[in-house]
């Protein structure tokens, strides 16, 4: 297939001053509101075809994507219906903005592969969803005069229709230069979420505190209804609904001062019971047991919870051999 295939969408409007800085103010302002655009997305991953879904919800018009396994072609026809699937260089071709929505450890090469081979195009947004990286790694795009910028959904993706509604109200970590601030802004108001901005020499430590949170949550939950089952619970997931739903609720509310259970009381032989038990169950469980009591003894040592007598007794028990 052929780039000439795809409708060039003209004159790049909302970009004719070079940065457009002056088109755009309040994104929460429907007179800011970028103008209509050709997006592509390379990358049908589980969050590509959501935010091209967005943007299309916004008025946009995604007009080309691409994806390499079967799985990522289908959902890209489930979310983008009658959008045509080409290779990266014929997606750039065809669009004003581009969602490079591809792994972090991807990124790079792709983008330097796109500028060798003359695919990026002056004055063309070129956008990354990636948390780790900032717009640094957009460089040999931005020599080429592409518009570089780092919109990242603070939210976890299924790759279904149900992504949509998470979007809603979604913080974004932006980075981007300051003359393009008030774009990526814009433009993350109108896939419906709230943009925070995010400097980027701190784009690393926002994600780590990003993916510590959610993904190492997922393990533990696992955990949680892993040791329910051989308990005889039936449905582990409703059982630890209500009592995760709240646990987090208070500590996104109060922090360190939500700390409840075992080790935030000091109960140092009902953690001597915990692992004991957890030591006939699962060979992995104890370990992240172990750590995460640790974590959360000096947490509440230092939130004045426990004293250092009763944390020392925790650490002592959490450090013994289990027969």
């Amino acid at each position: 297939m052929d780039p000439s295939d795809f409708a060039d969408s003209g004159e790049f409007a909302p970009f004719a001053d070079g940065l457009g800085g002056a088109a755009f103010g309040d994104p929460g302002d429907p007179g800011n509101r970028p103008a209509r655009l050709a997006v592509g997305v390379v990358g049908t991953g589980r969050v590509g075809p959501a935010l091209g879904a967005a943007l299309q919800l916004a008025g946009h018009t995604v007009v080309a994507a691409s994806g390499v396994s079967a799985t990522s072609r289908r959902r890209a026809e489930a979310m983008l219906p009658g959008v045509r699937i080409v290779t990266p260089p014929q997606v750039l071709a065809a669009a004003d903005l581009v969602l490079l929505t591809v792994p972090d450890d991807a990124l790079a090469d792709l983008v330097a592969g796109l500028a060798a081979t003359g695919a990026v195009r002056p004055g063309q947004l070129v956008v990354h969803t990636s948390g780790a990286h900032g717009v640094a790694v957009l460089e040999p795009a931005t020599r080429a005069g592409a518009l570089p910028l780092a919109l990242h959904p603070a939210m976890t993706f299924t790759g279904t229709s149900v992504d949509l509604d998470r979007l809603a109200g979604c913080p974004f970590g932006v980075t981007a230069p300051d003359e393009l601030r008030p774009v990526a802004e814009a433009l993350v108001v109108e896939m419906g979420g709230e943009p925070e901005w995010v400097p980027e020499e701190v784009r690393p430590r926002y994600h780590t505190a990003l993916a510590h949170g959610a993904n190492h949550l997922v393990t533990l939950v696992a955990q949680a209804m892993e040791l329910l089952r051989t308990a005889g619970v039936a449905e582990p997931g409703r059982m630890l609904g209500p009592l995760l739903g709240a646990a987090l609720d208070n500590s996104l509310r109060s922090g360190d001062a939500a700390l409840t259970g075992p080790v935030a009381r000091g109960d140092a032989g009902t953690v001597r019971r915990h692992l004991a038990q957890l030591s006939t169950v699962s060979p992995d469980i104890p370990a992240a047991y172990r750590a995460m009591a640790r974590a959360t003894a000096q947490r509440a040592l230092a939130n004045g919870t426990i004293d250092e007598t009763t944390a020392a007794a925790l650490l002592d028990v959490l450090n013994e051999e289990t027969p």
